[in-house]
């Protein structure tokens, strides 16, 4: 039976290192007292022996996803339910209606900002309609749009999906360039090539929280380190021979850590920027910081892969949402926080003897 003192709670896809894994550390991290109900496609998910209540889900695209989904949270009384992918987060934003109804708290965003969003070249169309800065964007669908570009170096990557920077190309050179693109246009119907600007020390990754309401909480980012290997997915010599980009070209990977706090010469274009969407809960900006201004190269309409270290300086976005809009606190917009420098490694485990959420032997 469910403990009525607990807030209870449902995270899918916690497994994998992605986001739905930093909302579960970020849950854990807070001072209210959550029971955690995790679910994920893979039964070896290191992050199921961290719920209260594990469970297997089907693939979000499956047709019996969010009946099972509805299922789990009905069995225990789930009071909120987080995405832990984007695959899911489409999955949700579809059954909005059928979830809500069932009284379940989804910190999601409207329908509108994830379309936008999750298609990169919309995103662009928006932050230039806007009056925002961006990197030039060419939206390739063609060999003929591949004779429009007239920049390098040039970030090469799919315009809708593409998560965790899968199928990301750099290239410095016209070979390259043609190389690359004749690549993608093997996969994709359609792709974006992007100017790449900045220098590797010049990258920023925004999380600005709004309510449900439309209340704008609070801003933070972090100033990513992205040198490291833990941290980049490309790191080659700067061959374009340009100096202003610095004597390495790096293309930044989904584990980020570096300096956290308010930096306020980001944030502030940031906030604007998700206002402007008209975005609630979660939003996170990707952007570079180059002579003095903020272009804006990505914005993830969810919770970010840096959720739980903003959790650790006092900044803990699910925690905020559940404590604003299910238990009815106060929040103060610009609340304070810690800041300071967070790094990263792996961790690993050994596990015998293990079971599936069943109850059957893995091996």
């Amino acid at each position: 039976m469910p403990d009525k003192n607990k807030i209870n709670v449902m995270v899918t896809g916690v497994g994998g290192g992605g986001h739905g894994e930093q909302i579960l550390k970020a849950l854990q991290l807070a001072s209210t007292d959550y029971e955690i109900v995790g679910c994920d496609m893979s039964p070896t998910s290191k992050s199921l022996l961290e719920v209260h209540h594990p469970y297997l889900a089907p693939p979000a695209d499956a047709p019996d996803y969010i009946p099972c989904i509805l299922a789990i949270c009905k069995k225990h009384n789930v009071q909120a339910l987080f995405h832990g992918s984007e695959a899911e987060l489409k999955a949700m934003s579809h059954a909005r209606k059928k979830i809500e109804d069932t009284n379940i708290f989804l910190p999601i965003n409207p329908g509108s900002v994830i379309d936008t969003c999750m298609d990169k070249f919309k995103t662009m169309k928006f932050l230039a309609e806007q009056g925002f800065l961006f990197p030039e964007t060419i939206k390739v669908s063609s060999p003929e749009d591949i004779e429009k570009i007239n920049f390098l170096p040039a970030v090469l990557k799919p315009s809708i999906g593409g998560g965790a920077s899968v199928n990301l190309f750099l290239a410095q050179t016209k070979k390259e360039l043609y190389m690359f693109s004749e690549y993608l246009s093997s996969i994709y119907s359609e792709f974006i090539v992007q100017q790449y600007v900045g220098t590797a020390d010049s990258e920023y990754t925004v999380g600005i929280l709004i309510s449900m309401d439309g209340e704008l909480l609070n801003s933070i980012a972090v100033k990513r380190h992205i040198l490291s290997s833990l941290s980049n997915r490309i790191k080659i010599k700067n061959r374009t021979g340009n100096t202003k980009f610095g004597p390495i070209l790096v293309i930044s990977s989904g584990i980020s850590q570096g300096e956290i706090g308010r930096f306020p010469e980001v944030t502030k274009p940031c906030e604007k920027i998700a206002m402007a969407m008209g975005c609630r809960g979660a939003v996170n900006i990707q952007c570079r910081m180059v002579d003095g201004k903020i272009y804006v190269f990505e914005i993830n309409p969810r919770f970010s892969g840096t959720t739980s270290l903003r959790a650790m300086v006092g900044y803990n976005e699910p925690d905020i949402l559940i404590r604003k809009h299910l238990l009815g606190e106060n929040i103060k917009p610009n609340f304070t926080y810690k800041s300071g420098l967070i790094v990263r490694g792996l961790e690993e485990k050994f596990i015998n003897n293990f079971k599936l959420p069943d109850g059957r032997d893995l091996l």
